[in-house]
């Protein structure tokens, strides 16, 4: 049951294109593995279909609008095939296994061994989980949350795969006790783009959808491992560089999705074997040397509009920005040399890109966690923002900001209200609609959340989805301060690391999967999620539930509930028997939702509205902002890396399918780091050499990684990369950004050298 005995490491450099039959044989190769030959081609024909099937629990790239039958990726089949697994999680398995056995089982191994069965509780004495009915957790839970001297001594944690009717009620639920201790993965990964958004454009989302992909004449790709990440993605560069566009990719390693694709759902290339190009040229920054790659654009385009009046559109910049001069003034202050510094790319391919973005009539500019995870990620995103602006690249077709969301529904979680810093305006709505008072207080997100814990503020902590003891940072830190909790709550489908690591008690509450019918009283019932591009739209199961015993997300949220708040007025029992009762509610309370039920049933259901897509900007001044910050220095001292964590192919997020990375060469191996060649001979170290790692803090205390496997790759000098969550332990808790209070998961101050 354990750890699989260990097989030899392998690497050896991939020189294929990404997705095609390599894709085609790897999910092979896994629905065999998990003896899912029946219901995994019947869930590949259902998913991410309009309005009768069910939503990817992987990614958040939208879906196709044509119609497309075979909307699907890799990773998305592995993710779907791992939660229909036909393998069991029942009261004998947890019988038969202590805690401090499962302990030291590998977060493969934990997982690999299925669906959870029915509600568990920890007890202590006998360091087992044990059975507990529905009724007695929800009770445990409802009078742990009672009994708590402020309602502030308790966190909410969302991950992304939660739907937004369940989002709604959770919120509402936290609220009406009286605390906006709302934490999500959103903190970890797309706060800073939120919040640059919000202030450079009065949004906190982007303003294309597909269509503008459609329509675009220049794709610039920052910081995002297409292929494993969002590989639908492959589809829509595929289709660019068909119809002449130009695809930039800027990412300090290229990754296979930044050279060719076969698009498997395309029968004609498959079975050609023909390959598409999805770029036409890759810029390599040094890790953190985004915003002055982007300066550099910014400052040749102004440059070029001394003679070139077309180089700007100033008819644009006039009647809709604010700000101009002091950017212009700030660009021609910085020198070239600084910014090539930074940046880690000459001045010629800086000028290269420009002049792709010059030529282009509309651009569209799309990062992720690569841009996002450092201390300067807002900075970063507004550099963005004002690249944009400089052109007018904003609401026309084809043109604007596209961040890439990694999970499905994180976006429309944050939509439907989780949020530890809620806008008084939806605290006003919410308070009218839902008759509550809830509170007005900033509440804590991810990183405070951890803090309070290990402080002791913090007693209970309920985790809706996600391993949240493998995804935040600093992991020692972060399982001594789950530990000091009274009481932790995890509500999931599958066994992972963040029930072996709880509080003083503990409950495992399993739900139904996105795969999963959802029978309620009403009839089955529907869920509803958005994209990365604001298209919100309904999800329905299809497989009969793994267990009797599993509840929806939305009822546990509900059993909750009336448990902790029983003299409620909000009507949970009835909310739990129709969702469209939810969703009426949610037409009233959320700005953009009206008409929800109706509108939601449409083909590809709805999106919702963007007041910048319209040039309408909702900021202090009335227009898009162009912001002035200066360049950061991002260049490593003498004798120092920097570190960016990143997943694996055969990975999503927390969940490791195996050990192997397919798009990088790797084979059997997770504990390892990638390092340029030259960084390598300096050091002393050779390919597979073992090799210690050190990190070190804001505060200046150090964490260790130790015989880890050296690998060179084609990343700039200065810089190094390996997996999370294994290396999350060297990203200090204290190491989070001030702009944006996101950990510095991409920007780790590392020393490598020969293992001791």
């Amino acid at each position: 049951m354990g750890p699989a005995p260990e097989a030899e490491p392998e690497f050896h450099p991939y020189h294929h294109p990404a997705a095609g039959w390599g894709a085609a044989k790897s999910v092979t190769r896994f629905l065999l593995r998990e003896r899912e030959l029946v219901d995994g081609p019947r869930a590949i024909m259902k998913m991410n279909h309009e309005n009768t099937g069910f939503d990817c629990p992987g990614c958040a790239w939208p879906d196709d609008t044509k119609g497309l039958k075979l909307d699907i990726c890799e990773n998305g089949i592995k993710h779907v095939t791992w939660e229909m697994t036909r393998k069991r999680v029942d009261r004998k398995f947890f019988a038969e296994h202590t805690v401090s056995e499962l302990s030291r089982w590998s977060d493969f191994a934990l997982e690999d061994q299925g669906r959870l069965t029915e509600p568990m509780r920890y007890d202590l004495e006998s360091d087992h989980y044990v059975p507990i009915s529905w009724k007695d957790a929800f009770a445990m839970v409802g009078r742990a949350l009672r009994e708590l001297d402020d309602p502030n001594q308790a966190s909410f944690y969302t991950s992304g795969r939660l739907g937004n009717e369940a989002t709604f009620l959770y919120q509402l639920m936290a609220r009406e006790l009286g605390t906006n201790n709302l934490p999500d993965c959103s903190n970890m990964c797309h706060e800073a783009s939120g919040r640059a958004l919000q202030a450079s454009l009065g949004t906190g989302k982007g303003t294309v959808d597909l269509k503008d992909w459609e329509a675009t004449d220049a794709l610039f790709i920052m910081g995002v491992n297409v292929a494993s990440n969002a590989p639908r993605m492959l589809t829509a560069l595929a289709e660019a560089h068909h119809r002449g566009a130009q695809i930039v990719h800027i990412n300090p390693l290229v990754e296979a999705a930044a050279t060719r694709t076969i698009v498997p759902h395309d029968i004609m290339d498959m079975a050609l074997f023909k390959t598409t190009r999805t770029s036409t040229l890759n810029v390599q920054p040094r890790i953190g040397g985004d915003m002055a790659l982007m300066r550099g654009m910014a400052k040749a385009v102004l440059e070029q509009s001394r003679t070139d009046p077309k180089a700007l559109d100033q008819e644009f910049i006039d009647r809709h920005t604010w700000g101009f001069e002091k950017y212009r003034d700030v660009c021609e202050a910085t020198p070239w040399e600084e910014i090539e510094l930074q940046s880690g790319v000459g001045r010629g391919d800086i000028l290269k890109m420009a002049r792709v973005y010059r030529d282009a009539d509309r651009s569209i500019v799309s990062w992720c966690l690569g841009v996002t995870q450092h201390e300067h990620g807002v900075d970063t995103v507004r550099e963005i923002v004002n690249l944009l602006l400089l052109r007018g690249n904003l609401g026309r077709e084809g043109a604007g900001p596209s961040p890439v969301r990694g999970h499905s529904n994180v976006q429309g979680n944050r939509t439907c209200g989780i949020d530890h810093r809620p806008h008084p305006e939806f605290l006003d709505r919410l308070a009218e609609v839902c008759k509550i008072d809830p509170p007005r207080e900033h509440g804590l997100d991810t990183i405070g959340t951890i803090q309070a814990m290990d402080r002791g503020d913090v007693k209970v902590f309920i985790g809706m989805g996600g391993n949240f003891a493998l995804a935040a940072p600093d992991t020692p830190y972060t399982y001594e301060a789950l530990g000091n909790c009274e009481l932790t709550v995890q509500v999931s489908t599958k066994l992972n690391r963040s029930h072996i690591v709880h509080g003083r008690q503990a409950l495992i509450l399993p739900c139904l999967g996105r795969t999963e019918k959802d029978q309620q009283r009403g009839g089955l019932q529907s869920t509803s999620v958005e994209d990365s591009m604001s298209m919100v739209h309904l999800s329905v199961g299809m497989k009969r539930p793994a267990s009797p015993h599993l509840l929806s997300e939305p009822a546990i949220v509900a059993g909750m509930a009336r448990a902790a708040l029983p003299d409620s007025d909000t009507p949970w029992e009835s909310y739990i028997e129709d969702y469209d009762r939810i969703r009426d509610t949610m037409a009233q309370a959320l700005d953009g939702f009206e008409d929800f039920n109706r509108r939601v049933r449409l083909p590809l259901g709805f999106r919702i509205k963007q007041p910048a897509r319209e040039l309408v900007f909702l900021t202090p001044s009335g227009a898009a902002e162009f912001s002035s910050a200066p360049l950061p220095d991002v260049v490593p001292a003498a004798g120092t890396l920097a570190l960016g964590t990143m997943r694996s192919h055969d990975q999503w997020n927390t969940t490791i399918y195996s050990d192997n990375d397919r798009y990088r060469g790797i084979k059997n191996l997770r504990t390892l780091v990638f390092m340029n060649a030259d960084d390598m001979r300096e050091r002393g170290i050779e390919e597979f050499d073992p090799v210690d790692i050190t990190s070190t803090a804001k505060d200046g205390s150090k964490r260790h990684l130790n015989g880890y496997l050296a690998i060179p790759y084609d990343i700039p000098r200065g810089c190094a990369a390996g997996y999370m969550p294994e290396m999350n332990i060297l990203c200090a808790l204290v190491d989070y950004s001030t702009q944006s209070d996101q950990p510095i998961m991409k920007h780790v101050k590392v020393t490598i050298g020969p293992a001791a």
